[in-house]
């Protein structure tokens, strides 16, 4: 099915999303797939629950001083994928991720499990090539070679990216916990800043800004006292606070695709995760038609 034609089933779309997938600049794709999480599942629900509490937000952002209603975006809805199956999964997502940039659309997933980056970001890179940025935010490193045997796993996320493009065009902030192995494979082989994030990127930014940027937001980045709602919390995160002062650094950069993952809302008491997911999604679709 093509996501022109959204998806029938879904009983809630995000606040302000138009009913043109051809009249948008920006699709809107959730993924409900927590095949592989490692300690709790449950970010299969992220997606519409993300959804459900964005009609608890203002349209406007006092960050932007601008109005979602002026932005042109998509909300096509779940992927339907089959449930357990993570190759094939992984093979719809990245068929997803290629229609909407065929079509010269920004790409927006929501998560899910961390994994579900991997497909998209390499058809953008298959469409920018070599000069294509990754910066993640997250508070794992993700750079195992496998997790159990398994090199498809949540765990290995930012790893399989180097499968396929440069690891030093990939920047990882507010990293906090991992393997021993996974911090000297970052000394060598990505950009690694740990614990923090906004003071860090501010000083990255400019040397990325003119480039192609893709943005993967892992929500467990936040300390779990601002947002309990992930299957893997950290303790000793930044503040909800300092995430969005962090992501509006990318105003005015070549931002070309975003995902924001990891939310789970059988552990998100009050919504508060959701929410924060909720507001930093629709900054990033005013940042868009910004560029």
């Amino acid at each position: 099915m093509s996501l022109k034609d959204g998806n029938s089933t879904l009983s809630t779309r995000f606040m302000a999303s138009t009913d043109s997938y051809d009249d948008a600049s920006v699709v809107m794709v959730g993924v409900p797939m927590d095949f592989t999480c490692s300690f709790r599942p449950g970010t299969r629900f992220g997606p519409q629950k993300i959804r459900e509490v964005s009609i608890g937000i203002e349209e406007y952002s006092i960050y932007m001083d601008r109005d979602l209603t002026q932005c042109s975006f998509f909300d096509s809805g779940d992927l339907d994928l089959p449930f357990g199956n993570v190759d094939k999964s992984l093979e719809l997502i990245g068929e997803s991720a290629e229609e909407i940039l065929c079509d010269n659309k920004f790409p927006l997933f929501i998560g899910g499990e961390h994994l579900i980056s991997v497909p998209v970001i390499k058809k953008v890179y298959d469409k920018y090539g070599s000069d294509l940025i990754v910066v993640q935010f997250d508070a794992h490193a993700d750079l195992r070679e496998g997790y159990l045997g398994c090199p498809n796993s949540h765990a290995s996320a930012v790893r399989r990216l180097v499968d396929f493009m440069p690891g030093k065009n990939i920047y990882q902030f507010g990293i906090r916990s991992g393997t021993r192995d996974e911090f000297e494979y970052a000394k060598k082989y990505t950009n690694m800043y740990t614990i923090d994030v906004f003071e860090p990127l501010s000083r990255v930014i400019d040397t990325i800004k003119d480039k192609p940027i893709y943005i993967t937001l892992d929500i467990d980045v936040v300390d779990p006292a601002y947002v309990n709602g992930t299957g893997t919390p950290e303790p000793g995160g930044i503040s909800s606070r300092e995430l969005l002062e962090s992501i509006h650094l990318f105003k005015g950069t070549n931002i070309v695709g975003f995902d924001i993952v990891e939310v789970s809302p059988p552990y998100d008491q009050s919504d508060r995760t959701a929410l924060l997911a909720a507001k930093i999604i629709r900054d990033v679709i005013m940042m868009t038609e910004m560029r």
